[in-house]
């Protein structure tokens, strides 16, 4: 059983010395705009670390004999995208307009395309979770809540969510219950960042204070015991951390990447009661984006991080949302974690990463307490999108752009 500490304590343990050196190396990081980048159409921000470069390969000054079209009969797969004339493809000259590209709005001045081939230009993401039920357990769901509309089978060449499933932290089965949400927002002050609903992960229970089943308190008992995934929970540098895990809880998604992408990215909101008291304990509760295969740049598979590779907890540079902190309370307010006990969060994060253009990968949003089942911790995900028309996409976290 854990004892409460008072803020004078806690203060007494050094934790200042650690959230300054988190903040100096959260003023570290940078955002970079090159003018090229979008990601799924909207624009974005690209990490500054941890870089891979991903090419098609294509040669564009190929084509026909009438040097604009590719002299490509109805079986043939000229620009080797994976699809012929009679699939679908309405460009065998360019790799990157097929049935199995995402669309990719362009920019004022520019001539927009039809790159996935529809007899559209320019339209759109689909929105797909308007009448998402609160108490929805449907993991495909739980991918919609995220804004991944499109679903695709394992021998198909689509794009989409092939499967989804709730699991534990090691990816065995889970009864997700109240651990999972999807919420039309988290409080009066923090809104979905794509569409109507977003993901909620808790150790505790997936609720703000007012809806049915708020946990009431700052811990709720969830799944119990957990496996955590090799190399979990990360350590802190200078802040060694307990290896057992409770109350863990997972999405995890198979994927097959759109063939002109080059990445991907998703947004997500860490709120803990373990902050300000247990920051550098062994109680460091952790939220991991676990992918497999790895792409470079990665920390044990994990793509989310800091600059100083910090995992998501307590100990992340990014923890500014609080009573005092620079980004105030307001975040917290109607959540639980303003009432229940002293707490704090993140703001909105994104987190890059580089894909294959049309490869299959895994991805597992995961979340746990650790050391102990007390003093829950809970992860908002929404706004997952693919990134087709960069050049350098590099696995990283950065504050969202407002």
């Amino acid at each position: 059983m854990r004892v409460k500490r008072t803020h004078s304590s806690w203060l007494s343990l050094g934790a200042v010395a650690m959230i300054a050196a988190c903040s100096a190396a959260n003023s570290g990081a940078t955002l970079s705009d090159d003018g090229n980048k979008g990601n799924g159409g909207q624009g974005g921000a690209e990490p500054t670390t941890n870089t891979a470069t991903v090419s098609s390969g294509f040669d564009p000054t190929g084509g026909g004999s009438d040097g604009s079209l590719c002299d490509s009969g109805p079986n043939d797969d000229e620009d080797q995208d994976g699809f012929t004339p009679s699939e679908g493809d309405c460009n065998d000259c360019d790799p990157n307009m097929n049935p199995g590209a995402v669309e990719v709005p362009t920019a004022d001045g520019e001539t927009p395309a039809d790159e996935n081939c529809n007899d559209l230009e320019d339209e759109p993401p689909a929105l797909c979770d308007a009448n998402l039920a609160l108490e929805d357990t449907d993991p495909m769901n739980g991918a919609r809540a995220l804004n991944l509309c499109d679903q695709t089978g394992a021998n198909d060449k689509t794009f989409g969510v092939i499967s989804a499933a709730y699991v534990r932290a090691d990816g065995s089965a889970a009864s997700p219950g109240v651990q999972v949400g999807l919420l039309d927002g988290f409080g009066p002050n923090v809104s979905p960042r794509a569409g109507d609903r977003l993901l909620v992960l808790s150790s505790g229970h997936a609720r703000t204070a007012n809806q049915p089943d708020a946990c009431g308190t700052l811990s709720c008992y969830g799944s119990g015991q957990g496996v955590p995934p090799p190399g979990f929970p990360q350590d802190v540098p200078s802040c060694t951390g307990a290896t057992d895990i409770n109350d863990d809880i997972a999405l995890q998604l198979r994927l097959r990447a759109p063939t002109n992408a080059k990445g991907y990215s998703f947004d997500f909101s860490f709120y803990s009661f373990e902050y300000p008291e247990w920051v550098c304990t062994s109680f460091n509760d952790q939220f991991i984006a676990l992918v497999t295969p790895a792409p470079m740049g990665a920390i044990n598979g994990n793509i989310s991080f800091d600059s100083q590779n910090n995992p998501v907890s307590v100990n992340i540079a990014f923890f500014d949302v609080c009573p005092g902190c620079p980004l105030g309370d307001a975040e917290l307010q109607g959540t639980g974690f303003d009432i229940w006990d002293d707490a704090g969060a993140t703001s909105w994060l994104t987190t890059t990463a580089p894909v294959e253009a049309g490869s299959e990968f895994s991805i597992r949003f995961a979340t746990w307490d650790t050391g102990d089942q007390a003093w829950d911790s809970t992860v908002l995900i929404d706004n997952f999108q693919w990134i087709a028309n960069a050049g350098t996409i590099s696995v990283g976290t950065i504050p969202t752009p407002k």
